[in-house]
């Protein structure tokens, strides 16, 4: 089953293409929510920029689907006289790659300046630094000023934000490709959910949020302000994770996930164990693909932040497998994507109304 429009994979494009680093996810919210907006009831924004749809409101039983909005990128940290750009991160960004990249300062009134991750030629660099590596004590942006006043005439000060320039592009029919993938193509997988609840008239039981959280790069702090908010009795969070079929990736550390094979379910203490069950359950009923991983102490994504808030919120973790994190050019299989999508959009029919996912209530 093919879920995915020409249309949504059009929003897809725009929602990829456009800058929404931690901290700075306006302008990708309100895209979102412009997309979303046909097929949900309300819509509600947080004093942070956590934007979420509600559908079905007014119950008193709530279920979430999550994603996060937020993108890895750079603050300008210094500009030296002659008017390059020291930068410092926001999130977990990858100083190895940053050479020879393009990138936009973005300002303060929503301007943004073109420049790039300069990089010394190979032809003047000698024996001694012939292994001289990225750090993020060397690379520098140049946005082509004279000097440090020029730079300030363009309107760039330190705490501007700093994204890569690229384009969203689809690479043999199979996979989509670009920049941020982690994890707006989540944001956009819940999105598509809402969509297919209304085409189909599907009637849910019970409130649900469609959540779209900020600043998980920097501690899944838009998730732990939204879901005391909320306070929702079920949690279902997307997320993306590593195909380690990739070279230089060890699997015996990260285990065994390649892009194509589905999405992945997790086992962890956050994770509960009857809430994966029914995911699980539901997805052999309905011959969806899904693979398995285990993350040891905590699972690194808004999982924990649902799951350990309000005295406990039954939670689990669906994740795409996801080539080259945290790069330009981060690699999701189609047909991944469409698994979790379905995956989703079977298990919220499968939850009722009141669903007591405790393990025992009386002994």
């Amino acid at each position: 089953m093919h879920v995915i429009t020409p249309e949504s994979e059009a929003f897809l494009r725009r929602y990829l293409d456009n800058a929404s680093p931690t901290g700075h996810e306006a302008s990708g919210q309100k895209l979102w929510l412009q997309y979303l907006k046909p097929y949900i009831d309300e819509w509600q924004v947080d004093n942070y920029g956590t934007a979420y749809g509600i559908i079905n409101p007014g119950t008193d039983y709530r279920v979430v689907i999550e994603g996060h909005a937020d993108e890895i990128s750079w603050f300008v940290n210094y500009i030296t006289e002659d008017g390059f750009l020291h930068v410092i991160r926001n999130g977990g960004s990858d100083h190895v790659i940053a050479p020879s990249m393009r990138v936009f300062v973005h300002l303060r009134n929503g301007e943004r300046v073109e420049g790039m991750f300069g990089w010394p030629a190979i032809h003047t660099r000698t024996d001694k630094d012939a292994n001289l590596t990225p750090a993020l004590e060397n690379i520098t942006v140049d946005v082509g000023a004279k000097d440090r006043e020029e730079v300030t005439k363009m309107g760039i000060h330190v705490g501007c934000v700093v994204t890569f320039q690229d384009s969203f592009t689809i690479i043999n029919n199979r996979y989509y490709c670009g920049r941020a993938l982690d994890n707006r193509i989540g944001g956009f997988c819940i999105a598509e959910v809402a969509r297919l609840l209304k085409e189909n008239n599907i009637r849910l039981p019970y409130t649900l949020y469609v959540v779209n959280s900020v600043q998980e790069e920097v501690g899944l702090r838009g998730a732990e302000m939204v879901a005391n908010t909320i306070k929702p009795n079920v949690a279902l969070i997307t997320d993306v994770t590593h195909d380690t079929h990739t070279p230089m990736i060890n699997m015996k550390k990260h285990g065994d996930i390649r892009c194509g094979n589905g999405p992945t379910v997790t086992y962890a203490p956050a994770v509960h164990n009857r809430l994966l069950d029914l995911i699980v359950r539901t997805a052999e009923e309905t011959e969806i693909p899904f693979q398995r991983e285990a993350a040891s102490r905590s699972t690194g994504t808004d999982t924990d932040a649902f799951a350990y808030s309000n005295g406990g919120v039954p939670s689990a973790l669906i994740s795409l497998p996801l080539r080259y994190m945290h790069t330009t050019v981060e690699m999701a299989h189609k047909d991944d994507v469409n698994h979790l999508i379905r995956l989703l959009y079977e298990v919220l029919q499968r939850i009722e109304y009141g669903h007591d996912f405790r393990y025992f209530t009386s002994i």
